[in-house]
């Protein structure tokens, strides 16, 4: 495994503990788990297929492609990340039908040569790159014909309704950039129908849309925003259906490469 330097964004070597609270621990993110395997339940469930994992993190998700038998590709930028996720997956049994890869997207092609995928997961990393028409297109390039895209992005257009919501007009009058930067806090939020414009220009077809996070980050009460079950079920309700949808604070999108 090939060593990177820790300041790289989206980084998140030495503070994997610190990730996995923060991310998986938490109410919204066990609203994002929920709503992310109720997306890809007919996938997880599916034929057998070559999945690639990119920005995989500690291997939360592709954990139930790999109880299924599925063959995984985990990559992440981050070492201490990919050798925690290794070890998680040998500690359940479920590492025989993976490979752990230390590269960023821009890499992967290098790494992965002439190969493509039937499914690939790029959960919460095209907020952390510089130059999001490029990722799309390096993600198209990993796709097979007819292969599917599960791409969920932090959405900028939640992030402007929350803060104000929250009354932050400066950071908004700011276009949205901090003043301090927050590690665990991506600071290029997507707009979709920018997003939407790199896809199209790759000749990728998004299926569906689903919001994430639609109504827990509007909470204003800290304790509504810890009643999981309730959440839960407006969120499946609700989140794929126009205007709570869009209000996700992230996108969930499936994205459909046409068969050539």
């Amino acid at each position: 495994m090939n060593n990177r330097n820790k300041t790289s964004r989206g980084d998140f070597s030495g503070i994997s503990k610190k990730f996995a609270e923060n991310i998986y621990g938490s109410t919204k993110g066990r609203l994002r788990m929920a709503v992310l395997k109720r997306d890809l339940e007919p996938f997880i469930n599916g034929a057998k297929c070559s999945l690639l994992d990119v920005g995989a993190g500690l291997g939360q998700v592709n954990e139930w492609f790999l109880e299924r038998e599925h063959r995984v590709v985990h990559t992440d930028i981050s070492e201490q990340m990919v050798v925690e996720a290794q070890q998680r997956h040998q500690q359940l049994g479920l590492a025989r039908h993976a490979q752990y890869l230390v590269a960023p997207l821009d890499k992967l092609t290098e790494q992965l040569p002439a190969q493509q995928f039937s499914l690939v997961l790029c959960h919460a990393m095209l907020e952390w790159v510089e130059d999001g028409a490029a990722a799309i297109s390096q993600l198209s390039q990993l796709l097979k014909p007819g292969a599917t895209l599960s791409l969920m992005f932090f959405n900028r257009n939640a992030q402007l309704m929350a803060n104000a919501v929250y009354g932050n007009f400066d950071y908004i009058a700011r276009d949205l950039k901090v003043k301090k930067t927050v590690r665990l806090s991506p600071q290029t939020p997507r707009d979709p129908a920018q997003v939407e414009d790199w896809l199209l220009a790759e000749g990728l077809t998004i299926k569906s849309k689903t919001g994430v996070r639609c109504f827990h980050d509007y909470l204003r009460d800290i304790e509504h925003q810890r009643r999981f079950d309730e959440l839960l079920e407006l969120e499946l309700q609700y989140n794929q259906v126009s205007p709570f949808r869009d209000l996700g604070r992230y996108q969930h999108w499936l994205i459909e490469k046409p068969n050539e």
